[in-house]
């Protein structure tokens, strides 16, 4: 991989399983199961990004185990446990024109309808309802706000998510 450092962490090992090298999985992905989809797996090993296959995986109960080619004793497997599992970008499917993932919208400026200048996007909470956006607002924002936390409603709060300006309109009020 080119740029390491823009691995993408998409899961991460569990404790092992059984004695031939297998370890339990815990998925970040949307479809828990499309993790194995992608290949190879990025591990961070003291510093160095080593990579790994996947040479067979099971449910198992209410989530999944994982066989890495040239890990068959447990011994070996356990080095692994806590580990991120991460992707090149690269391996991710491609999206339509208008999907993206969250990932691309860290950093974004987010601007409501009006041309107010709202601040820029740090994290995206996942509530369950719909995601928020948390827009960290600028230094001198005219409503003393230091955060905002705004819904991610498509067409109601939401008004375009334009990656080319990494900029994305909102109808909101800066006031909240």
């Amino acid at each position: 991989m080119s740029e390491q450092n823009e691995a993408i962490i998409v899961g991460k090992f569990g404790a092992t399983y059984g004695i031939r090298g297998w370890l339990k999985v815990h998925s970040f992905t949307e479809n828990p199961e499309s993790i194995f989809e992608y290949s190879p797996w990025l591990v961070n090993q003291n510093g160095n990004w080593v990579e790994h296959k996947v040479e067979s995986w099971k449910r198992h109960n209410k989530g999944y185990v994982c066989k890495l080619e040239g890990l068959d004793v447990r011994e070996s497997a356990h080095l692994m446990v806590n580990f991120e599992i991460s992707v090149n970008p690269a391996a991710l499917p491609e999206l339509s024109e208008d999907e993206f993932y969250w990932r691309e919208l860290f950093g974004m400026k987010v601007v409501t309808t009006k041309g107010y200048d709202l601040g820029e996007v740090t994290d995206i909470l996942e509530t369950g309802s719909n995601d928020v956006l948390v827009v960290k607002a600028n230094l001198k924002d005219a409503f003393g706000q230091k955060e905002r936390l705004i819904p991610f409603l498509e067409e109601q709060v939401i008004m375009n998510v334009d990656r080319e300006a990494q900029r994305i309109e909102v109808d909101w009020d800066p006031g909240f």
